[in-house]
């Protein structure tokens, strides 16, 4: 009957039902999500309140048909990938019909399934996968990627200080102005950790909760969110949607997108779980907390560590004496999360291939045998990483020893001589107060913060890669090399343009926002301004204290230099100049005189 009825109708008026039913359920979408948002924002009254409570009463009803008139009419299109996420969506629904209708011969557990909390929650779920359907048809349409992503950056961003301008985002009596709440937005989803304001005096619990996933999201990536909600519970999308997203993550095949995808998520929330366990198992009835005020605190420096975001909950950031004083594991377990979200998702990906071979061939005694397991992007990250952080522990312990950290005992010195080599690359944490370094730590915290972490990380900075690249290039020159080799492999000719491209954006960048500074700022010395402006484009978030003493101009400007800093100068770039195909035949080659 379903066939019959599916055949009577032509292909054309199918299309055109289902644009419909597309645009209907997008303006579901978005009135639900702003149910949500007004709900979760806004002190309501009773009647406003009824209003709300409508909407998501109409818009569960919507979903639920929606999800049964999908089974029955597109039940073909549920392939191997999304057929767990369907009866994942179906329980989910079950559970919450059945505490709606029959609670009171249900056990008394179940009524959770039936609370308002439930409800949004499964509302809003089914609203982000409607935003990932139209994300990705989007992206179908053949979209330039690096445009792609920097409006999605700039959407997230826009939204972000939407809500923390809501009114339960800050404590009461503080009113947020516009552009602090967009520079917060912006170093939140940059992952930066500059603020204007401070974020313990500011930010009620919900502000802080949005704080948080807006680091989470602009750790992740908003294009690996939706992607992965779009592949994962609508099965495989078109063909160029697949090349972005491969580019983006970093895949080596496509058929090894989704997996990828469930591998970055999978990495995240399995560190940022274990760091958050780790750090209340630290923190525990130490600080004069609640129990749910030290897993909030846990919870919330996780992710910022993890993301290298650099956000902290309490006044000073991690200088704040409450955490400073006899709390050295603390510290540890923030440095290794800083590490492992900067070191970037491939290597994560690679480390698990190598745990598995390894663990195959003493398990299972397989014959099978890989020559280079370690691809030469794992090699490069770890030893250039392991010299940054060996090498920064070494100066600054040697520098502060006696200056900055003069008051601490010697196990201390160790490990902040330890942090304060990690944090500046583009965590931002500071666990003391950044004027009384000396002005050599400075530079050895500007260089830092500008080389940042990994590819395709959390982190942000030139990278790594690039400034491994750049200088193997500069070692074949000296020797008189015509080819580039790191670890007995050729560097091709691609990776060398664009690392030494990289290297001249970010300085030229860097030197213009500069200049601006120092004729927006007059009156804050310019090496002070120096270090913002590399701290916002490598976003790191470490700062002389001048963040706050910052004009409207000046705060604005220095949002743009994250968000540049974030979604990547060249990608920018790219992203507004017209592509031109290389022509089919080469020009007579000529040398120019360098000396």
């Amino acid at each position: 009957m379903i066939q019959w009825l599916s055949d009577m109708i032509s292909p054309s008026l199918q299309n055109r039902i289902g644009l419909g039913v597309q645009l209907f359920m997008f303006l579901v979408s978005a009135i639900v999500m702003g149910a949500i948002v007004v709900d979760y924002g806004f002190v309501l009254d009773a009647r406003e309140m009824s209003v709300i409570l409508h909407i998501y009463h109409y818009g569960w009803w919507i979903y639920l048909l929606l999800y049964i008139s999908q089974l029955i009419f597109q039940w073909r299109t549920i392939t191997q990938k999304t057929v767990f996420m369907t009866v994942v969506i179906g329980l989910l629904l079950l559970v919450s019909a059945l505490s709606k209708y029959f609670s009171s011969s249900l056990p008394e557990w179940m009524n959770i399934f039936g609370s308002k909390y439930y409800t949004v929650a499964l509302l809003g779920m089914f609203a982000l996968l409607e935003v990932s359907k139209g994300v990705v048809a989007f992206i179908n349409k053949k979209t330039n990627p690096a445009l792609l992503m920097a409006a999605c950056f700039a959407v997230i961003i826009a939204l972000g200080a939407l809500l923390l301008l809501l009114p339960r985002s800050t404590h009461e009596h503080i009113r947020l102005p516009i552009v602090d709440a967009l520079f917060v937005s912006t170093s939140a989803v940059c992952v930066t950790g500059l603020s204007t304001v401070d974020i313990a005096q500011t930010f009620s619990l919900e502000g802080q909760i949005i704080l948080m996933l807006l680091i989470q999201i602009g750790g992740l990536g908003v294009m690996t969110i939706t992607s992965f909600f779009a592949m994962f519970f609508m099965g495989s999308t078109g063909l160029y949607n697949q090349f972005a997203l491969r580019d983006m993550i970093g895949s080596d095949t496509f058929s090894s997108l989704i997996s990828t995808l469930l591998y970055i998520l999978g990495f995240t929330f399995t560190i940022e779980l274990i760091g958050a366990f780790a750090i209340w198992t630290n923190i525990h009835a130490t600080m004069g907390m609640t129990i749910q005020e030290e897993v909030f605190f846990s919870v919330f420096h996780a992710v910022s560590a993890f993301c290298n975001a650099g956000f902290s909950t309490l006044t000073d950031n991690l200088s704040n004496p409450d955490i400073l004083i006899g709390h050295n594991g603390f510290y540890l377990i923030i440095t290794v999360l800083i590490v492992l979200g900067g070191i970037g998702f491939p290597l994560l990906v690679n480390f698990r291939r190598m745990i598995a071979y390894g663990l195959g061939k003493l398990w299972f005694n397989r014959k099978k045998r890989y020559v280079h397991l370690a691809n030469i992007n794992t090699k490069l990250v770890l030893v250039t990483t392991s010299i940054l952080i060996v090498g920064g522990s070494i100066c600054i312990g040697l520098l502060e020893w006696n200056h900055a950290f003069a008051h601490m005992p010697v196990k201390d010195k160790i490990v902040q001589s330890l942090f304060n080599a990690v944090a500046p690359r583009t965590a931002g944490f500071n666990s003391v107060d950044m004027p009384q370094l000396s002005f050599l730590t400075l530079l050895i915290y500007m260089v830092l913060m500008w080389i940042g972490g990994a590819s395709q990380s959390t982190a942000g900075g030139i990278k790594v890669n690039t400034i491994a690249v750049a200088f193997a290039n500069f070692v074949a020159v000296v020797k008189g090399r015509e080819r580039v080799t790191l670890f007995h492999r050729e560097l091709s000719p691609v990776s060398i343009r664009r690392a030494l491209a990289k290297v001249f954006g970010s300085l030229l960048a860097i030197f213009a926002f500069f200049i601006a500074l120092v004729v927006m700022e007059p009156d804050i010395a310019p090496k002070e301004l120096l270090f913002e402006t590399i701290s916002a484009y490598a976003t790191v978030g470490a700062s002389l204290n001048v963040t706050p003493l910052l004009g409207d101009n000046s705060k604005i400007l220095v949002s743009i230099l994250m968000f540049v800093g974030r979604v990547g100068l060249i990608t920018l770039l790219m992203s507004l100049v017209h592509s031109n195909d290389s022509p089919p035949y080469r020009l007579p080659q000529d040398d120019v005189i360098i000396n």
